[in-house]
């Protein structure tokens, strides 16, 4: 009982000490630019790191994306791979990840402290939360889902949040809970059309969609969808994709993004 009590109590600390942190309104950079996985490449930061999102922050990207999974005892932990040294995320619990530290010494992030540093003194860059699929059930993938909009609700964050996942249930169920919340689907396997239908704000599909659908890019601006293209590394495409009126590119190579902007 007096664990519970302390959580309460340390999560009811974080909430206010972020809020004080984003008292400014928040005003979100009139760029394209989302770091993938953070801004992490240039300076060879761990992707998902902490040091990488707050990079993101610095450089003043529009968004800063990052993935989220959840452990065997249901920690939400920041992390791209279902494995972490070899150990299968969704089998083990926090505490074996817990045993090995990413290659700039910081700790495997939770959730919650990814999105308190990312609401520390950040009015400009949204957090891109994707939720990856689970492993084990649709259903578990729901329940992911519940946990981490209770966490967003909890911290206030709200506002900073814009949700992605390859699974479409996993949105509407967000949808279910959130009628506000921000929804971009990864999956490239529907149409504008059926996403506008089913409430979700935009479409955030491999470049190669649109370059094979390129009815769709006119097609979600007609229903009023943000458009969204991963993983943009190169130049020739970003253009092309600034050319088509994209409102957001998700890159591993943000540096090049703003200097082409620039231009």
């Amino acid at each position: 009982m007096k664990r519970i009590i302390f959580s309460a109590c340390l999560l009811f600390c974080l909430s206010c000490s972020v809020n004080k942190q984003t008292a400014k309104p928040i005003s979100f950079a009139g760029n394209p630019v989302v770091a993938h996985r953070g801004a992490f490449k240039l300076n060879k930061l761990p992707e998902n790191s902490i040091a990488a999102l707050k990079e993101a922050i610095r450089l003043k990207c529009t968004g800063s994306e990052f993935d989220v999974r959840m452990t065997a005892d249901d920690s939400l932990i920041i992390n791209h791979d279902p494995h972490f040294n070899k150990l299968e995320i969704e089998k083990v619990s926090y505490a074996e990840l817990m045993a090995f530290k990413l290659s700039n010494g910081e700790p495997l992030p939770t959730l919650q402290q990814y999105l308190v540093a990312g609401m520390q003194s950040n009015t400009a860059t949204r957090l891109v939360l994707e939720i990856k699929p689970s492993g084990i059930s649709k259903e578990r993938g729901k329940r992911i889902a519940e946990k981490v909009v209770q966490l967003v609700k909890q911290l206030k964050a709200d506002a900073m949040i814009v949700y992605i996942s390859f699974d479409y249930d996993i949105l509407l169920r967000i949808r279910e809970l959130d009628e506000k919340a921000i929804l971009q689907y990864l999956e490239g396997n529907k149409a504008p059309a059926q996403v506008k239908a089913d409430k979700i704000d935009g479409i955030d599909y491999h470049f190669s969609f649109f370059q094979k659908n390129p009815t769709w890019i006119a097609e979600a601006k007609q229903h009023k969808l943000a458009l969204n293209a991963w993983t943009v590394n190169d130049s020739t495409t970003m253009s092309w994709l600034l050319k088509e009126g994209f409102d957001y590119i998700t890159t591993n190579e943000p540096e090049l993004l703003f200097r082409l902007l620039k231009k």
